[in-house]
């Protein structure tokens, strides 16, 4: 790979690293097809690639990529995020005036529904982040989608926090159904989100008004949320039953699964009964047993 490719792609690394905020996971996924893109760009255009010759791919091109990849037995699910890491990195190659050849990505089959796994979800947000018109929309949505899984919110909940939530500490103040208040333990990496959204915020911070905001400063809408999450999970292949609220029983199942007890998990949802809250042992159970009957050698 000559070191004009490098140089674009050590850049898209850093990007993704120090603007974008992903996780190393993720950046070692999107820098891994990159290069792979690259070193395709190589063979297929015969020269040596630079950021003028990324800008002037069509269509074709990236057709002819995925054509190549699909030869090394690339799945319907796994193209699919690999066209999301090419999007990625075509527009950071771009910038503003970014031309993405349009590209629609491949069926993917819809398997059994299930708590969203963490890798799904990351992935989910940021790729709603990416997607954004701008940072700081970008930020926000990352926020309160990190938010509803970090901390188990109903989307309204997130959607109704103001100002006097802030300075944000490690719990936050939550008013739930029936003017129910709980209070939510709030995870550095969910704080840290929340945080870096209010600085790029064009939008005052009052006391008396929603923290999430649209675009003209008016409260955040909760179908503009939906909206992102079904065009980002349909790019990735994801599961369409992983909506935002979706994100709030992943936590559930994922807490239990990890040892949390039913009393507290009623605490943290802001369940009225225990009955609410125990249909999740009914969901981690169905999980646990999904992830026998294709993983225990002895399932069959």
């Amino acid at each position: 790979m000559g070191d004009s490719s490098q140089s674009i792609i050590n850049g898209f690394s850093a990007h993704l690293r120090d603007d974008r905020r992903r996780s190393q996971h993720t950046v070692r996924a999107y820098v891994i097809t990159a290069e792979r893109f690259c070193a395709f760009l190589m063979e297929h255009i015969g020269s040596n690639v630079g950021v003028e010759d990324i800008k002037a791919l069509k269509q074709a091109d990236i057709r002819s990529y995925l054509a190549y990849r699909r030869g090394d037995g690339l799945t319907n699910n796994s193209a699919a995020r690999e066209l999301s890491a090419l999007r990625a990195f075509l527009k950071h190659v771009g910038g503003d005036e970014a031309q993405i050849p349009k590209i629609k990505g491949p069926k993917v089959k819809r398997g059994v529904p299930r708590p969203a796994s963490p890798d799904d979800i990351i992935a989910l947000a940021e790729d709603v982040q990416d997607s954004a018109s701008t940072d700081w929309v970008g930020a926000r949505d990352w926020a309160v989608l990190l938010l509803l899984y970090g901390s188990g919110l109903r989307i309204s909940e997130a959607l109704d926090l103001t100002g006097d939530a802030l300075p944000l500490s490690d719990t936050l103040r939550v008013t739930g159904k029936r003017s129910k208040v709980r209070i939510v333990p709030l995870l550095p990496k969910v704080r840290e989100a929340i945080a870096h959204y209010i600085d790029l915020c064009p939008h005052v911070m009052e006391p008396d008004q929603p923290i999430f905001r649209g675009k003209r400063g008016g409260p955040l809408s909760p179908n503009l949320i939906r909206r992102v999450v079904q065009q980002a999970r349909t790019k990735l292949g994801i599961s369409d039953k992983t909506t935002p609220h979706a994100l709030r029983h992943s936590f559930a199942t994922h807490l239990l699964a990890g040892g949390a007890d039913l009393r507290s998990l009623q605490e943290l949802l802001g369940h009225a009964s225990l009955s609410s809250t125990q249909v999740y042992t009914a969901v981690d159970a169905a999980h646990l047993l999904d992830i026998y009957e294709n993983a225990h050698p002895r399932s069959g």
